[in-house]
């Protein structure tokens, strides 16, 4: 496994001579980051004996201490740890990137952004497009093309051909559920109806790149809908399953699928029909009661969506409409467990409860029609089942409460019915409640049973928290939800994400279980992993082994147990339900951060236009050695009323005779920034990627540039935006930068308003009337939208014909063109 190091950043930048933190102390943290005024806490954890009287939280660029407290939370010794301590750090809430230190340890960078969920759900997606069957567009490859062949029909044609091609693959192997498949269509439904600007139009309808006028995951959900509508072709006619665990033959593509169920290699897959009665084709059985079950989740889905796809596919939203009610029908009649059937292994997903997904089904279908019999038979299913029962049990099993979380509850909380509103609010409270008191007992905050998908559970309970308190307004569970999400992300024993790939400089799950990585190595980025278990259950798991040494061996205790290796699929294979389910819960946090959506345009990271669609213009100046135009550039911009940013160099800075033109712009609010330290060139001029500075240079260099600022009262969370010097830079450093909380900016080409340096004996000189002339000629064919104009303070002396004189007849000018001059900080942050 490659662990990412996400240390180096403050290595570097604190220069010491001696270990940073103990190898028996360490700092757990969110490492997405945190919201600037939402619960900020991480967890210090211990192998010996430590008193953590204080803590501080310090500025990773320039180790400054922002916040400090005394006297954190102990939480005293904790199965193999010691001490545990949590350090709240909310009272902080400035935008930056930051470290914690308590004692010798130090985090991993803390970023507090409004942004850091920006995109996330959307990014989740990424792994519900690499589970699609039939059609792949992660690999571009069809498979399953012969699904499927009824069993457990009672129609006179033995085995009977469906088609049933489509859906998703539920796990890293090829078993399709209409149990799991359900309920990720609900779970992204209901997320896109909660919190619909959180999702892009990114991809095609069949999950190719390219926008078709739909959200994306809109365009997922239907494609499980299209799915579930074969399932039930007819009224009465309900399939659950495809293959069985006869898929576990061997890590292959979805391609290359040849296992034989009885008609020949590859060609075609049971499909299980639903009959209420227990269901295996070998020995081992499920313990299947009846049609209720999956007849609610599947109109559930139906009806949502019915809902939600209006807008786009009016008839088609008619027939989900009619399945909706007729399936609900069908799940009345037939009331019990439909529970997924075993092959020649003990395993299947044992799902012991039903009046929850009927609850959900009447609870939606009150909301389509309006009509009062579903809201009483919502009312009635709820009453069976005030409380998932996981949410009282310290174990279950394999999926035995399904899904882990009623949304049914919050849609009958937010019913016009006073009685209602307040029986099912207070059934939420009920689950909340339960959960909470079990949390206490551990410093991470999280009571979930550690059963197998565990994280499945974590989503649930913060998906409650957070429906319970946008419901209520009551506040008492939050530090709850929010050490939920934390877990997913790195405050954890073990100190990694849950999820492939976020955030991308952290560190999560490298080598999960899937043909697809270990065969290929294509990632499955998005993906929710399965979570931690008790260390009993991972013990007694058939097939469940190491190929590695263990990296987290010293994390390992009896109450959980994860492993970032392929080969254990108890704890590292990621699963398309629990990655749906993510959905809510992160597009709920971007809401919260409330972010305008980033519509600047970037090269190499580096922004070099804010958004297009405004007729913005921001004015940059840069400055090393000459700072000849000052005075005549403040008159302008003060005549004119403009707010502009100043990039400069430690030299400028520390030069005495700038000193008070920096005093003045600082007076007159202008925003002054970095431009490295002494003007250092970064990367090659020929050759854009090929670094002429490492990372422990750059930042020294940003570092005493900051220094230099810091002088003048500008701190780095005051000056977020940098100018590279040479306006020259490629990814690396604009990433180094990043993980100092820095952000790249740059001016916008074609306009050649940064051509002012230029003397005559240059081969790219432009004069001041060229440069003007192309200025305009830019905008009368394209437009000035959002663009930055770059000038130099001041030039050489060999440059006689100075561009500053001409900036005010310029912004009389773009203001006749109804431009307006904005200040560039102000557009980015």
């Amino acid at each position: 496994m490659v662990i990412k190091k996400t240390y180096l950043l403050i290595i570097v930048l604190l220069c010491l001579s001696v270990k940073l933190f103990s190898a028996e102390a360490w700092i757990r943290i969110n490492q997405l980051g945190y919201l600037p005024q939402s619960v900020k806490r991480a967890v210090f954890l211990a192998k010996e004996p430590a008193d953590v009287s204080f803590f501080a939280l310090h500025h990773a660029l320039t180790d400054e201490i922002v916040f400090q407290s005394e006297n954190p939370a102990a939480k005293g010794k904790f199965h193999t740890f010691c001490s545990t301590y949590v350090l709240d750090f909310s009272a902080y809430d400035k935008p930056g990137v930051y470290y914690l230190k308590a004692g010798n340890a130090i985090s991993p960078p803390v970023i507090i952004n409004r942004n850091v969920y920006d995109g996330t759900a959307d990014y989740a997606l990424n792994y519900m497009r690499q589970q699609r069957c039939g059609y792949n567009p992660s690999l571009d490859m069809t498979c399953h093309q012969h699904d499927g062949y009824e069993v457990y029909g009672d129609d006179p044609q033995k085995h009977k051909f469906v088609d049933v091609r489509g859906g998703w693959h539920d796990a890293s192997d090829y078993l399709q559920y209409g149990t799991t498949s359900s309920n990720a269509v609900f779970q992204m439904l209901f997320a896109y109806q909660q919190n619909p600007n959180a999702f892009d139009d990114q991809f095609e309808a069949d999950g190719k790149a390219g926008a078709n006028g739909v959200p994306d995951i809109l365009d997922e959900a239907k494609w499980g809908l299209d799915w579930l509508l074969k399932m039930y072709p007819e009224k009465e006619i309900l399939y659950h399953q495809i293959a069985d665990d006869r898929d576990h033959a061997s890590f292959r593509l979805p391609a290359e699928d040849k296992v034989d169920y009885g008609w020949g290699p590859g060609t075609g897959r049971p499909v299980y029909r639903a009959t209420g009665k227990p269901q295996g084709l070998f020995l081992n059985k499920n313990r299947s009661t009846g049609i209720a079950s999956i007849a609610g989740k599947y109109a559930a889905a139906f009806a949502m969506g019915s809902d939600l796809l209006k807008p786009y596919y009016p008839e088609y939203v008619t027939t989900l409409q009619q399945k909706a009610e007729e399936v609900f029908a069908y799940g009345v009649a037939n009331p019990g467990v439909c529970q997924t059937a075993p092959g020649k292994s003990p395993y299947f997903y044992e799902e012991d409860n039903w009046t929850d997904d009927m609850q959900l089904a009447a609870s939606v279908l009150y909301h389509t029609t309006n009509n009062n019999r579903y809201l009483q038979e919502a009312a009635r299913y709820g009453r069976m089942e005030p409380v998932t029962p996981w949410m009282c049990s310290d174990t279950a099993r394999h999926y035995q409460w399904y899904p882990f979380v009623n949304a049914g509850h919050y849609l009958l909380s937010t019913v016009g019915h006073p009685q209602i509103k307040k029986e099912f609010t207070g059934n939420m409270l009920l689950g909340l409640e339960s959960m909470y008191r079990r949390a206490q007992s551990n410093p991470f905050l999280v009571g979930v049973p550690f059963i197998w998908c565990s994280n499945n559970l974590v989503v649930a309970m913060a998906t409650q928290c957070r429906l319970y308190r946008e419901t209520t307004s009551d506040n008492r569970y939050l530090e709850m939800e929010s050490a939920l999400v934390d877990w997913l992300f790195g405050c954890n024993p073990w100190g990694t994400s849950m999820i492939v790939g976020l955030p991308a400089k952290g560190d999560y799950p490298a080598d999960p279980h899937s043909a697809l990585w270990h065969n290929h190595r294509i990632q499955t980025w998005g993906g929710l992993v399965d979570g931690p278990v008790y260390g009993s259950i991972f013990n007694r798991l058939l097939g469940v082994h190491l190929t590695k040494e263990d990296v987290y061996a010293s994390f390992q205790t009896d109450w959980a147990v994860y492993h970032d290796d392929y080969a254990d699929y108890s704890t590292n294979e990621p699963t398309m339900d629990g990655t749906a389910s993510l959905t809510y819960i992160l597009s709920a946090r971007q809401k919260e951060g409330a972010s305008s959506p980033d519509k600047h345009t970037y090269v190499q990271g580096g922004i070099i236009r804010t958004n297009p669609e405004k007729k913005n213009i921001s004015l940059i100046f840069s400055g090393h050695e000459y700072a000849d135009g000052y005075e005549t550039i403040l008159s302008t911009l003060t005549k004119q009323r403009i707010s502009a940013s100043f990039f400069f160099t430690g030299d400028f800075y520390r030069n005495p005779d700038h000193k008070s033109l920096i005093q003045q712009l600082k007076e007159k609010g202008h925003y002054l920034g970095a431009h490295s330290d002494q003007h250092l060139l970064y990367c090659a001029w020929e050759k854009r990627d090929s670094l002429l500075v490492d990372k422990a240079t750059l930042l020294q260099d940003l570092k005493a540039n900051y220094a230099e600022m810091s002088k003048f009262g500008i701190m780095p969370a005051d000056a977020p935006c940098y100018l590279p010097p040479f306006e020259w830079y490629n990814d690396s450093i604009s990433s180094w930068c990043k993980e100092a909380g820095i952000q790249i900016v740059n001016f916008t080409p074609g306009t050649y308003s940064n051509a002012d340096y230029t003397i005559p004996d240059m081969k790219n000189y432009l004069s001041s009337k060229d440069i003007y002339k192309r200025i305009l000629a830019k905008e009368k064919k394209e437009n000035l939208n959002g663009n930055i104009l770059l000038f130099h303070i001041g030039t050489s002396a060999q440059r006689k014909d100075k561009f500053y004189p001409h900036l005010d007849k310029l912004i009389k000018e773009l203001k006749k063109r109804n431009y307006t001059f904005t200040n560039l900080n102000g557009l980015i942050n």
